[in-house]
């Protein structure tokens, strides 16, 4: 369903900084209508 695809890249994010143990990830996404956007996450602990 349309919106769930960030959520889904974002909770992959998360728990792939966790399991290799690093301190920064950037997501990409497609938008419904031609847009797009980054994320730059920051693991703090």
């Amino acid at each position: 369903p349309f919106g769930m695809t960030g959520a889904r890249i974002t909770g992959t994010l998360i728990n792939s900084l966790q399991f290799h143990d690093k301190q920064w990830g950037l997501e990409t996404m497609c938008v419904g209508g031609g847009q797009g956007m980054a994320m730059v996450i920051e693991r703090l602990s």
